[in-house]
């Protein structure tokens, strides 16, 4: 099939666009590889260092003719979705030793839960959380006796802070190893009915607390398609994970097989052998349009939209606002898994899962196949699926059907004809909404705003019954440079409550929500964020706002409203407590959210 000419259009502005960083990029990669395999380079009294614990792999490590992998983890086992990866490191250095290798744990990098920080102080610090790990990621690293590094991580913030890591290291191979999503628990919306419930006031913190623990109950991802699960779909799309290795459950023999299999195969592409695949070669701008597309397709995390410009910057790759928007509106939305949908990512994967969606995309010329993954050149190769024969991993032919079409619909007979994700512009600036899960009469909402400078404020109000009617609650000051973008999740429940009273309700904030943002119609990642004097920060009570996801709309109809002074709050309780004076430099030197709201990379954008 002929490739989609949206899709070639957009690819191609985005190789013309980045061609000079791009290429200086490709300059420093090309000669770090030239250097030839790192060990090589060391002295031997640095030599003796990295291998003085290594016991019976030391013989082999001196030698310098086996590949080393370099394991960085983030496992921690206060996050669900990172505790599998505790028996990994030992799983994977035993499977290195039978492939003829050697593998070394390079080190951890953090990994916080934004489950439990949400609404929380700890929540300022979640996304410069990214720019952490990228850092973290390159100490380890920088001990330069890796042949191929293995990235182990799931979740919201890690995922996209060690593709940065990968690409700033794109001479060595990068293969990511997942842990997989946990079983079925309590149903998502079950659990999303009781939290409406709680914030109505009609049942007691105990009963709530029952329905999350039902939620939340053992290792592995969590069930909805929130981040984690968004960010598992992007390394299938964008070639960085074995095939079908995304959403197989924690501690099964498919599961472990997997990750023996990723340690071989990152083993066999090192610069030592025939089969070379350097990260960069992998993470070029093709990469990048397919993990957009699968986002799209999937009704994936408004959060992504951030990662995406940030990790494709560490490639030397620049991505717009606008290729997400025109991206979407060729991309059909094929999956609906919660809050799109009733079902999980469990029965999104049992009903053909990403499989499925990547064979059939690539039969309509919606993604590029000429590309290079970890697992070979061609992404046909990720339409494949794992099994175990006689112990071995074998790949076979994937669904080429739809096990369930209330899950899982082929591109032809979609959801929606247009991506789950719409961008937003208009005189209060640029944002984007996901319209995956909300209804469609309330994709136009035009009322008074009622305008906040946190969610706390927006709580009390609700608790006071200040809520009568239709509004654009606005919460502003909560972009990178005014506390960090912390998600805004708890206002859901809320706004969930007033949509089932009858009112007309949207949000509008220069933050975020999670990828679990649901049915409520929220512009998001608004910029100029106010702190930096954007639109919003001149808006007032009983400005009428217009939210319109159909034409991509975001206005104050009173433009008068725009010719204030903008407000100018005390953020001072921002900077301290729970770490925060610890990221005041992120604070100050973080770029817009349209380029991924970074600290670490340049602001400007990169011609």
């Amino acid at each position: 099939m002929q490739l989609h000419a949206t899709i070639a259009d957009v690819t191609a502005r985005i190789r013309t666009r980045s061609a000079q960083s791009r290429r200086a990029y490709l300059d420093r990669v090309r000669a770090a590889a030239e250097e030839g395999p790192r060990r090589a380079h060391l002295s031997c009294s640095n030599e003796a260092h990295a291998y003085a614990a290594m016991g019976s792999d030391k013989d082999r490590l001196a030698q310098h003719r086996a590949p080393n992998l370099g394991i960085v983890t983030a496992y921690n086992d206060m996050l669900s979705a990172h505790r599998p990866f505790e028996s990994f490191p030992e799983i994977m250095r035993d499977a290195a030793r039978r492939a003829g290798g050697t593998a070394q744990v390079a080190g951890g990098v953090p990994a916080m839960c934004d489950g439990v920080t949400q609404g929380q102080p700890g929540m300022e610090l979640s996304l410069f959380s990214r720019d952490v790990i990228a850092m973290s990621a390159g100490v380890a690293l920088s001990h330069n006796t890796f042949d191929a590094a293995a990235y182990l991580g799931v979740c919201d913030k890690i995922v996209p802070g060690l593709v940065i890591a990968a690409a700033s290291f794109g001479h060595i191979p990068a293969i990511f190893v997942p842990a997989g999503p946990m079983t079925s628990g309590l149903p998502n919306d079950e659990k999303a009915t009781l939290r409406q419930k709680f914030a109505a006031g009609e049942i007691d913190r105990d009963a709530l607390m029952r329905a999350e623990m039902a939620s939340y109950h053992g290792p592995g991802t969590c069930t909805f398609y929130g981040t984690a699960n968004s960010n598992q779909m992007l390394m299938e799309f964008m070639g960085l994970h074995l095939p079908g290795a995304s959403f197989v459950n924690p501690g099964t023999a498919l599961r472990d097989a997997l990750t023996e299999a990723a340690t071989e195969r990152a083993l066999a592409i090192t610069a030592l052998g025939n089969d070379y695949t350097p990260a960069a070669s992998v993470l070029d701008e093709r990469a990048f349009v397919n993990g957009i597309v699968g986002l799209m397709a999937t009704g994936g995390s408004t959060n992504l939209v951030l990662h995406l410009p940030a990790m494709a910057r560490a490639a030397g790759i620049e991505l717009r606002p606008e290729d997400f928007a025109d991206i979407s509106s060729v991309t059909p939305q094929m999956a609906k898994v919660y809050p799109n949908g009733l079902a999980d990512v469990n029965h999104f994967h049992a009903a053909g899962g990403l499989q499925y969606l990547i064979g059939d995309l690539l039969a309509e010329g919606l993604l590029h196949e000429d590309v290079t993954t970890v697992a070979g050149p061609g992404l046909a190769r990720y339409a494949r699926e794992p099994s175990l024969v006689d112990g071995r991993i074998t790949w076979g032919n994937g669904a080429v059907r739809s096990h369930n079409d209330r899950i899982l619909r082929p591109a032809r007979d979609p959801f929606q004809t247009t991506g789950g994700l719409r961008e937003l512009t208009g005189n209060l600036g640029a944002g984007i909404m996901k319209v995956s899960a909300v209804a469609e009469d309330l994709h136009v909402i035009e009322a008074p705003a009622r305008v906040f400078e946190d969610q706390d404020g927006v709580k009390a109000a609700f608790r006071a019954g200040e809520f009568k009617g239709d509004c654009v609650v606005v919460v502003r000051f909560q972009g990178p440079r005014a506390n960090g973008m912390p998600e805004l999740h708890g206002l859901t429940p809320i706004l969930s409550v007033l949509l089932e009273r009858g009112y007309r309700v949207a949000l509008v904030t220069d933050g975020r929500m999670s990828g679990a943002s649901g049915k409520v119609p929220a512009a998001l990642h608004v910029s100029p964020e106010a702190a930096l004097g954007g639109p919003l920060a001149r808006l007032r009570d009983g400005d009428i706002l217009r939210v319109d996801a159909s034409a991509g709309r975001l206005d104050v109809m009173n433009e008068d409203a725009l010719e204030r002074a903008p407000a100018s709050p005390d953020l001072d309780a921002n900077a301290h407590g729970m770490g925060r004076e610890l990221f005041a430099l992120f604070r100050q030197n973080a770029g817009p959210a349209t380029l991924g709201a970074s600290a670490i990379q340049p602001p400007e954008t990169t011609g």
